[in-house]
């Protein structure tokens, strides 16, 4: 028997890889002779990185770079086994996280930590990037992540503009001849599961801004100032990708990805289906077990265990989803994929006994539901 074991981490209580040994451990107490798959997953956010170097057999160093208000920060990238893919999370470097609530401010912060990240990894020898891009803190359309790979970004002085979604206005021209050629001679993949163009009623400073800090009227002036940069870049580079989907992901790092770094957008799950060849695997599977944290109706929106369920589905191989709490609407899963559906928590529980016990509330649900195929097969002889 061939089981593909692919959860998402559990937030606050295992990583994917974590979950898969105790889903791992469960199973092989029913079925030890059983062959277990383990591909730790992810949608393209946080855990990302950890995800796909556990899948590999790859690794994860820290670098100290530029945080989103200018200060010093320790980051990571993680290098999947294979030695040429690096993951980057931009949030690592540039994200909401490392913002102190009062200190929110979308006109100031920058992504410069996140092309410095871009740089590390080309230094690293990768032939490949893997860039997810949720979380963010800023709204400067990518214009700190250009300048730390080279690019300059000139006001009518010729000098460089300086940092935040503010500075934006100042912008005359644009001179990307320094921009590292290495970037171009790398395949760039960008985990996007947003849609919004990079300006107007959906766009990054209107939709995004808020979150980050961004009162009314400083939307107003990002949204200006991000199309302003839009115009100048189109002249500089001849292309326009503003109203492409996605370009207002990460406060615009989307459209700065599409427009200078000639990446590819792509949904999240799918990046890391294919970063751990999932189709390879799942081919001759006999079952799929996948989970995250929570199963509910917003599952089905490009999360997880909808994405994996999918795949599964093309080789018609049976799929069951595992997760801490199942809510009153998780049954829309049942349309995408997912067969069955298990809560790993035995009761009401107080929520820090559920993180606290999370594994050995995995492993025991994993083996009850090998107990329960196991019961099934002797029962009709399947």
């Amino acid at each position: 028997m061939k089981i593909i074991i692919a959860p998402d981490s559990f937030k606050e209580s295992l990583s994917a890889l974590e979950a898969a040994d105790a889903i791992e451990r469960g199973f092989t107490s029913v079925f030890p002779d059983a062959d277990c798959r383990k591909l730790p997953m992810a949608d393209g956010g946080e855990g990302t990185v950890r995800s796909l170097v556990d899948a590999t057999n790859g690794w994860i160093t820290e670098q100290v770079v530029t945080g989103p208000l200018g200060e010093s920060v320790k980051a990571f990238l993680g290098m999947m086994g294979d030695g040429k893919t690096a993951v980057i999370e931009m949030a690592a470097a540039s994200g909401l996280h490392l913002v102190p609530v009062e200190k929110r401010d979308p006109l100031a912060t920058t992504t410069r930590g996140t092309g410095e990240l871009i740089a590390a990894a080309l230094d690293a020898g990768a032939e490949r990037l893997i860039i997810g891009i949720g979380g963010s803190a800023t709204n400067d359309g990518g214009a700190g992540m250009i300048q730390a790979l080279g690019g300059r970004l000139l006001d009518e002085s010729g000098r460089e503009i300086g940092p935040g979604g503010g500075a934006l206005s100042q912008l005359a021209s644009i001179d990307v001849s320094g921009l590292d050629p290495r970037i171009y001679h790398v395949k760039l993949e960008v985990a996007c599961d947003v849609d919004n163009p990079l300006t107007g009623p959906r766009g990054a400073a209107s939709v995004f801004g808020p979150q980050k800090g961004a009162t009314a009227d400083m939307v107003n002036a990002l949204d200006q100032h991000l199309a302003h940069f839009a115009d100048v870049a189109e002249k500089a580079l001849g292309t326009t990708f503003r109203e492409t989907e996605g370009a207002g992901a990460a406060g615009g790092l989307g459209w700065s990805l599409l427009a200078f770094l000639q990446a590819e957008l792509k949904r999240g799950i799918d990046i890391v289906l294919e970063a751990v060849d999932f189709e390879n695997e799942v081919q001759d599977a006999d079952l799929v077990i996948t989970g995250e944290g929570r199963i509910d109706s917003q599952t089905i929106y490009g999360k997880t265990p909808i994405g994996v369920a999918k795949a599964a589905k093309s080789y018609d191989v049976p799929v069951i989803g595992i997760a801490g709490s199942i809510s009153r609407d998780s049954g829309a899963v049942y349309q995408h994929g997912i067969d069955a559906l298990f809560s790993i928590v035995p009761g009401a529980v107080p929520l820090e006994d559920a993180f606290e016990h999370a594994a050995e509330y995995m492993e025991r649900t994993a083996r009850d539901i090998a107990a329960s195929i196991k019961l099934a097969r002797t029962m009709f002889l399947i």
